[in-house]
């Protein structure tokens, strides 16, 4: 875990981690996203889970790919408006790219019901280990987490060890995840209340 400036903005966090992430070789990146999908593999969490939301890794992101051939019902979410519309998706099914340049299932492709999930695996920039994530900006993620029907599933944030942080600047409407993977393990976030 590494300790980052508290001054630091999210802007300048955001600038931070990103570039670490961005400078790291192939080889690097491939190995540390296998050993965070062996974690989650191995995490109660996920052998227990019949209907997980995932995402396509961009910007180096951790690659979750994987795990996508592990006979679960898998969501992916689509970029509509300011919100995230999430769709079932296996593997062999048409992709397009979308906002933001991010791979996403077929407008047509069956949603997934809220009611459904059992956990949801989320993209970061960075987490610090109270489980506040810092994201890319856009608030897709926290206005879905702060509905009535997602604010009870689980939520995992997946990041790489160099981006989870002691702590992270938050806003008011900034709400914890429920553990972060990283390719060191998984945690539980340490809430405070």
């Amino acid at each position: 875990m590494n300790s980052a400036e508290p001054s630091l903005t999210k802007t300048q966090l955001r600038r931070s981690l990103l570039n670490t992430r961005k400078s790291l070789s192939v080889q690097e990146w491939r190995q540390k996203s296998d050993r965070l999908c062996n974690h989650l593999q191995n995490s109660p969490l996920f052998t227990q889970a019949k209907t997980i939301l995932a995402y396509f890794s961009c910007r180096q992101e951790p690659d979750l790919s994987p795990l996508f051939v592990t006979p679960r019902k898998w969501g992916f979410p689509r970029c509509v408006g300011k919100d995230l519309s999430w769709h079932i998706w296996q593997p062999g099914d048409a992709l397009h790219t979308g906002a933001y340049g991010i791979l996403e299932p077929l407008p047509d492709a069956p949603k997934i019901d809220p009611s459904e999930v059992d956990l949801m695996l989320v993209p970061a920039v960075g987490c610090d280990v109270r489980g506040y994530r810092l994201g890319y900006g856009g608030g897709y993620y926290d206005r879905m987490l702060s509905l009535a029907e997602w604010e009870s599933k689980i939520a995992i944030g997946t990041i790489f060890e160099f981006a989870l942080l002691p702590q992270l600047p938050v806003d008011p409407w900034d709400l914890p995840l429920h553990g972060i993977c990283t390719e060191s393990g998984c945690k539980i976030a340490q809430r405070k209340s």
